[in-house]
């Protein structure tokens, strides 16, 4: 028997065929959350949703064991809130704002965003403000959503890769009850944060406390990484089969603070899903 202790995993599931089989799809693995995308991640413009999809998923969420405090929407791959290009920031952020209609029109209360990139065009302290400002705006344009940043790996002029850049957009949000911060295990390890033994997984945890703060903390996107630390490379692998170690899933699923929040899957084989959600959930009350 699966014990529980407040652990809410699940994985990115398909909406294919319609938003509401986002339901059927996390049933099928076993999840108790699931991430989705509201429309296609990789195209600017999607139909509006018709009444019948709301009122369909509506239902479904309605029937479903599964709230919104843990289904994390993900917000499009295209998007750059911090383009240093007027126009392009603009398409950006007008397709934000539809994506954040879509969770509202839903029912949900998040959408996880990467935050953005500099492009090697302005600082990074620049684009973190230009991020800031459109997430401001966004949020003056649909009410109630919860805009959660995704810690990123490093890569190129991504920012979100040092905690103190997420602390920094956080900081310059108006309204800090609609803010959050979503870490990725994957690609903090990239970016240079070590988690694979015990006292560099707290001193990293603590390193988040003081600079970002738990209470910030609205989910996890839990995942192993095919490269070591400071990598600076963003390649997830599956649950046990890269470099973090059982070790390092026993401690996080044994650690209280990491309750009552969707964990997301963004593991390579969605195959088995189920049993890496299986297995995460036999680590707990595991010691080291």
């Amino acid at each position: 028997m699966i014990k529980n202790n407040n652990k809410y995993i699940g994985a990115h599931v398909s909406v294919q065929g319609g938003v509401a089989n986002a339901f059927e799809n996390a049933d099928k693995i076993g999840a108790k959350a699931f991430a989705l995308f509201t429309k296609n991640q990789r195209r600017w413009d999607s139909k509006p949703y018709t009444q019948e999809e709301i009122e369909a998923f509506k239902s479904k969420l309605k029937e479903s064991q599964i709230t919104p405090d843990f289904i994390l929407p993900h917000n499009s791959y295209l998007q750059n809130l911090g383009s240093p290009d007027e126009e392009k920031r603009l398409k950006s952020l007008n397709s934000f704002i539809d994506e954040m209609e879509r969770c509202h029109q839903l029912g949900l209360k998040y959408i996880n965003i990467h935050p953005g990139s500099h492009l090697k065009e302005i600082s990074p302290d620049e684009c973190i403000e230009l991020i800031a400002k459109s997430i401001n705006t966004a949020m003056s344009k649909v009410p109630d959503i919860i805009i959660v940043l995704e810690t990123t790996a490093g890569q190129g002029s991504n920012i979100g890769s040092k905690f103190e850049e997420i602390a920094k957009i956080i900081n310059l949000v108006d309204n800090k009850n609609r803010i959050g911060v979503c870490i990725d295990t994957c690609h903090i390890l990239a970016a240079g944060y070590e988690l694979k033994d015990k006292e560099s997984y707290e001193k990293t945890m603590s390193e988040f406390e003081r600079i970002i703060g738990f209470k910030y903390l609205k989910a996890v996107h839990l995942n192993d990484s095919k490269f070591d630390t400071n990598s600076k490379k963003d390649r997830h692998e599956s649950i046990g089969k890269g470099v973090l170690g059982e070790n390092f899933f026993i401690r996080f699923m044994n650690d209280d603070r990491f309750n009552n929040i969707p964990i997301i899957l963004e593991t390579i084989d969605s195959e088995i899903w189920k049993q890496e959600i299986e297995f995460l959930y036999s680590l707990i009350g595991k010691g080291e």
